[in-house]
């Protein structure tokens, strides 16, 4: 690593603690400037020469953001912090490192800035044949029974699933794959030395023995509503396709499958019960949104092309 790499990272590991989970701004930003002369306009602490707010270019809310970032200065980790991240296991993976996943440059602006991970598998090529599989936290027994199965189908035919971490219909899925002998992909909200939620702490044990876990926030942040929202994203631009299971309307489910549209992945949603709130989201997907109706792992694998390694 050169001392301009170490330099960069260092930039967008410090600049993960000042803005928000898929903050277009700084995105903008970084389409013209580098993450280090980013955090000089900011902070003055990035040692690039082009330091004054000024030099930045003029991108919407940048006033605002600025402001922002600079009251979350006193959260920036003393240097003991990342060394001692990395000493327990968990590794920073940077755009343009071998680990990162192209596809995650889809989301332009709002790619994340880094990602932290754990877990034997490497992350993008686990990602490269995968389905995201989401739904509803307060599963019924019918969606919890169908992810599972949906899950262990896709592993059995060499897909990994990506999921949340959450509890519901996120855990079947991940169980579903992990019973398969198949490989998953866990997408938290928090930072992962929190391993949110706690009622999933040994399921995600099982998930970085066997798989991969990962976060965009810093392993110290809390999960809140601003991180929940944003991991949507990268749910739906890590995989070549995603699967709603069950949802309610107005969910942050069928948020996750409008970044799924949005960047041009099949969505596709399970039919449940007319009288089930829970399936009331899929019904709208596939009524009005142009879901595609899938039962089976069959079903999805009709729909999802992986792209080709040689094409990324």
């Amino acid at each position: 690593m050169t001392a301009r790499d170490a330099g960069e990272r260092h930039s967008r590991l410090t600049l993960s603690f000042l803005a928000r989970p898929g903050d277009p701004v700084i995105g903008a930003l970084l389409r013209s400037r580098t993450p280090a002369e980013v955090l000089a306009a900011v902070t003055g602490m990035g040692g690039a020469r082009h330091d004054s707010p000024r030099q930045l270019p003029d991108v919407p809310s940048l006033a605002a953001a600025l402001g922002e970032w600079r009251q979350r200065l006193a959260l920036l980790p003393s240097p003991k912090h990342p060394t001692a991240w990395q000493a327990d296991g968990l590794r920073l993976i940077c755009p343009g490192d071998e680990e990162w996943p192209p596809q995650l440059d889809d989301l332009g602006d709002t790619r994340p800035l880094l990602l932290w991970a754990c877990g034997r598998a490497s992350l993008r090529d686990a990602c490269t044949r995968s389905v995201a599989v989401v739904g509803s936290r307060a599963a019924t027994a019918y969606g919890q029974h169908v992810s599972l199965q949906i899950a262990a189908g896709l592993a059995g035919h060499g897909m990994t699933v990506v999921s949340g971490g959450a509890v519901g219909i996120d855990t079947q899925a991940h169980q579903g794959a992990l019973a398969a002998g198949g490989l998953t992909a866990a997408v938290l909200a928090g930072g992962l030395s929190f391993r949110y939620p706690r009622d999933a702490a040994m399921m995600l044990g099982q998930i970085e023995t066997h798989g991969v876990l990962i976060s965009e926030c810093p392993p110290n942040h809390a999960p809140d509503r601003s991180s929940l929202l944003a991991r949507n994203r990268i749910t739906a631009a890590l995989a070549s396709g995603l699967v709603v299971v069950e949802a309610v309307p107005r969910s942050g489910t069928l948020a996750s499958a409008r970044h799924a549209r949005d960047l041009g992945r099949p969505v596709m949603a399970v039919p449940g019960p007319v009288t089930s709130v829970q399936s009331a989201g899929c019904h709208e997907l596939i009524r009005d949104q142009g879901a595609h109706c899938v039962t089976s792992a069959h079903d999805i694998l009709e729909h999802v092309k992986p792209p080709d390694e040689g094409q990324r």
